[in-house]
């Protein structure tokens, strides 16, 4: 597959299936996205030393903003359900009987931590499946409780935040008061 500029390269391929373009079946129907989301898709796909970038000197969640950070959250997913695999695989290994006790405990040890990680990551999986739902129902990016505008910045860093910075230190003020009482 190519696309003005050059062929659409490495990861973009896999990601591609996922991503809102062309013709998909989405729960019993057919869907068709514009052009202008497939061109969007297309710059943010190309992972050369060029790669896009959202900036503020663009509409907030153009096309092209909304593909780069549904990529963005479908990579990240897509990490975390890869190590759950590994993990899975390595539990079952580790499922020998360790004559010394300390060797058992902590054996025990690990594997507690690693379900307990495993337990966090599950809920990261919801909260990344929450933030692609906002991505098709238009509301990723802005402040569940403002409306206003989530700061590039942070969604970088935290695709999945739905509070703007302001509106979580108040939150977080706010449940501090309430864990002191």
């Amino acid at each position: 597959m190519t696309r003005p500029g050059g062929p659409i390269r490495g990861i973009a391929l896999r990601r591609l299936a996922a991503l809102p373009i062309g013709l998909h079946a989405p729960q019993g129907g057919v869907k068709l996205v514009s052009v202008s989301a497939m061109n969007a898709l297309a710059s943010v796909v190309d992972e050369g030393p060029d790669a896009y970038r959202p900036s503020d000197d663009e509409a907030f969640m153009n096309d092209r903003q909304l593909a780069y950070f549904k990529a963005k959250l479908n990579a990240w997913k897509d990490d975390i359900l890869r190590e759950s695999k590994g993990t899975v695989v390595n539990l079952k290994a580790e499922t020998e009987n360790h004559p010394d006790l300390v060797d058992r405990a902590s054996s025990e040890s690990d594997r507690a931590l690693e379900l307990r990680t495993r337990d966090r990551q599950r809920k990261l999986i919801a909260k990344i499946d929450e933030a692609l739902r906002r991505i098709e129902d238009g509301s990723y990016g802005y402040c569940e409780e403002t409306g206003e505008p989530i700061s590039l910045g942070r969604l970088e860093a935290r695709p999945t935040a739905t509070l703007s910075v302001e509106a979580q230190e108040r939150h977080e003020r706010r449940e501090r008061v309430h864990r002191d009482d």
